[in-house]
Formats: structure tokens, C-alpha cells, sequence
């Protein structure tokens, strides 16, 4: 990829600016790396002739937000910010399909197409039900046909909008217009309350769950005094699974930055020797008949280890693989469901997740290798040729798990 084209996809996914800060010492050498590389190099593998695609990492910040987030900027866990804050998802579309409990929200990015009027404005979000006996079966539910209604337990919802809407203003200030949403108060979706109007749910359990954690009596005491509300605007409630965390996005280093000596290299190691529970999934992943896609994986994750998303959205980018088996063939891409078109690969998540989410290393702990994220390649928009009443039109996510995984 060219110099030009690299700079263009980090104008498209907001680029953080490299004072920022990923890891304890706090540079982000991985942004200052020279995208446009030496023309004269030779290729690393012999099976790849073709010039290396550009891909746009996304790091986790470490510290954890305590605000709601922008929906112009990428996050992981907590709470998603809806690009539409009025047409979200449905109640039964933003469940999981095998046990039926609300997902958790896993992450969000804001990333654009410019050169289309109608996705001036475009975000993804991704959701996961917590449940590994869900993620297991979810391994037979994504292979099937649409038409066979496959019960999913990772969801991932398209949202675009054009550059003059009624929510944000014209301008690239990414203002917000004065627009209430009727979010869940447990895991900010939506519904509500029937006694007292001041909360709104996605679902009976979160209902429950939130009635249970205080709501009972706050509901009371608003119904005598409904000036007292107890929640402080802006600040998040600790009531969902996964921490959230920032995103970063910076550009793929060329070269592995584990084995330079000195600078980044020399921190990221001290800074993984001093905290003794930073185990990187991709040190645990073994190789045995699967070597060159097991040694691939370490050593383009190396050259950034703390990699929890990658992106690239070129026609000929490709998912990075950590094994041969469990990959989708392309059958098993199914069409969009709205314009009928294909659709291509553009963003996936790493298991690092995992870890900065605090999830443990148990037998029935979630776990998996890659989540892969193909879109419609069009990003068909609310024009005749499809469905314009779905603001949040549903993707398609393929789960690849650990080899031990599905033999559980």
C-alpha cells in the first residue's frame, strides 16, 4: 500500500496523535513507524508476493473510562455510544440467539467512508453473550445458511449516517444536537420502566438485575420526590461485565518492535516483566500441525503486542489467521441480507481482549482465537435497493476458537 493510500485510511479511523499513551512509559512509537517502507525490500514469506496491506491497529489505553463514550471514538467494553441514538436495534435483535440473555456490549469504531455521501458517518458495533456454552455453539450456528435462521451469539451491527443529518452537525465538529435516547439504564439500550418512567430497559432480566442492585428503592423515593435521582449525568454505572477502555489506532509497525534494541522494545519487555499477570494469548497458542500459521500470527502480533483490534478494509486485505482449521470458506460468507451484495473483510479482534477485560483462564471461561468481522462491501445505505428502515443493519462475525475450545 502507498504512502498516500496509508495516510488516508488513518485520516478514516482518526488516528490518535503520538503523545497519547498505550503503555506505562508512554509513547506510542508504533504511530511514528514509516508506513511507505523500502520499495526494494524483499517479501518476508515466499507464499506472498504482493505488497503488504496496511493495517491500522487499535491499542487499549490503560486507563479505564468513567464517562460515557463518544461515538466518533473506538472503545471496548462497558457501553456502546449509538451513532442513532433514536433507531436502535431492536429488543430481540441485541439478544443472544441460543439463551436468549441480552449480549454484552464488546466494542465500537467509528470508521467512515468518506467518499460515500451516505457513510459520512459509519460505525460498527460488536456484541458477545458472555457464555462460552453459547460461543461453542455459535460454531455450528455461523456456518449456516440465513435462510436457516442461525441462532447467533456474537452480533455486529452496521450504523451510517450522511454528513447532513438530524442528529450531528454539519460541520466536522462532531457536535452533538440536543437529542434524548430512551437508554437501558443497565446496559444502555433501551425500553422502560412502569414505575416511575425514570429508567428504560432492553430486557426483563436487566429489569430485574437493576431493580435488585438499588432501583427498588430509588424507585420509591422518586415516586415521592421526583427530584431526587441519585445517578450523576456522565458518569458510567459499574453494572456490566467487561471494563471499558479506550482505543487507540495507530499504524502497523514493518518490522517486529519485540527484538529492536532499546527504545519501545526495551520498555514493552520491562513493562510485561513487571506486571507478572500479562500473559499475551499469543505466547499460549501452540503450534503443532499448524506451525507457519501459529508462527505468522506471533510475528506480525509481535510488532505490536498489546493489539486488540485490527483493520483494514483494501480489496485485498485478509484476516490474520492464528490457525489453519476453523477459517471460513467462501460459501460460508453469506451475502448481505439487505442489498443482496457481497461482503468483504474489514475489521477483526484479537484475544488480548480477553485479558484486559480481567476474563480468567478457566475450563469454562470465554475464550477464542479471532473474532473476524466482514461487512457489506457496498455499506448499502437506506436507498431502494435495500431495507432504509433498519438504521442498524446486523453483519456478519465469524468466531474462530481454540483448537482446545471445540473439543469441549
Amino acid at each position: 500500500m502507498s504512502g498516500g493510500k496509508a495516510e488516508n485510511l488513518m485520516k478514516t479511523l482518526q488516528i490518535s496523535s503520538s503523545e497519547e499513551e498505550y503503555d506505562t512509559d508512554g509513547d506510542s512509537h508504533e504511530e511514528e513507524y514509516d508506513v511507505d517502507g523500502d520499495s526494494n525490500e524483499e517479501e518476508e514469506y515466499e507464499d506472498d508476493e504482493e505488497e503488504e496491506e496496511v493495517f491500522m491497529l487499535g491499542l487499549i489505553k490503560k486507563t479505564k473510562l468513567d464517562r460515557f463514550p463518544s461515538p466518533f471514538k473506538p472503545v471496548a467494553g462497558g457501553f456502546p455510544a449509538w451513532l442513532d441514538p433514536l433507531n436502535l436495534p431492536s429488543d430481540t435483535s441485541i439478544n443472544c440467539g441460543i439463551c436468549g440473555d441480552p449480549l454484552q456490549f464488546l466494542i465500537q469504531l467509528y470508521a467512515p467512508l468518506c467518499e460515500m455521501e451516505s457513510a459520512f458517518h459509519r460505525a460498527l458495533f460488536i456484541f458477545m453473550c458472555p457464555s462460552m456454552k453459547c460461543l461453542l455453539q455459535d460454531q455450528h450456528e455461523q456456518r449456516k445458511h440465513p435462510l436457516n435462521n442461525p441462532s447467533r451469539s456474537v452480533k455486529v451491527f452496521r450504523c451510517q449516517l450522511p454528513r447532513s443529518n438530524q442528529f450531528y452537525t454539519y460541520e466536522v465538529s462532531h457536535h452533538y444536537e440536543n437529542v434524548k435516547a430512551r437508554l437501558c439504564s443497565w446496559c444502555r439500550t433501551c425500553k422502560g420502566c412502569n414505575d416511575c418512567g425514570s429508567a428504560h430497559y432492553c430486557s426483563k432480566k436487566h429489569q430485574v438485575a437493576h431493580w435488585r442492585k438499588g432501583h427498588k428503592s430509588e424507585c420509591r423515593e422518586l415516586a415521592v420526590d421526583p427530584q431526587h435521582i441519585r445517578f450523576k449525568p456522565g458518569k458510567i454505572p459499574r453494572y456490566t461485565i467487561w471494563p471499558q477502555f479506550e482505543i487507540g489506532i495507530s499504524v502497523e509497525p514493518k518490522e517486529n518492535l519485540m527484538f529492536e534494541n532499546g527504545g519501545y522494545a526495551t520498555r514493552l519487555a520491562s513493562t510485561c516483566n513487571e506486571d507478572e499477570e500479562f500473559d499475551p494469548v499469543l505466547f499460549s497458542i501452540k503450534a503443532d500441525a499448524d506451525q507457519k500459521s501459529c508462527a505468522t500470527f506471533q510475528d506480525r502480533v509481535l510488532r505490536a503486542p498489546r493489539q486488540v483490534l485490527r483493520y483494514c478494509r483494501d480489496a485485498g486485505a485478509k484476516p490474520l489467521w492464528p490457525m489453519s482449521g476453523g477459517r471460513p470458506s467462501e460459501t460460508d460468507i453469506p451475502t448481505c441480507c439487505y442489498c443482496g451484495g457481497p461482503r468483504c473483510f474489514e475489521v477483526q479482534i484479537m484475544p488480548q481482549l480477553l485479558y484486559y477485560f480481567g476474563v480468567q483462564n478457566d475450563a469454562n471461561s470465554l475464550d477464542w482465537s479471532t473474532v473476524v468481522i466482514y461487512t457489506c462491501e457496498a455499506s448499502c445505505d437506506g436507498s431502494a435497493s435495500c431495507d432504509g428502515s433498519v438504521a442498524y443493519k446486523e453483519e456478519f462475525a465469524w468466531v474462530q476458537l481454540p483448537e482446545l475450545a471445540t473439543l469441549r
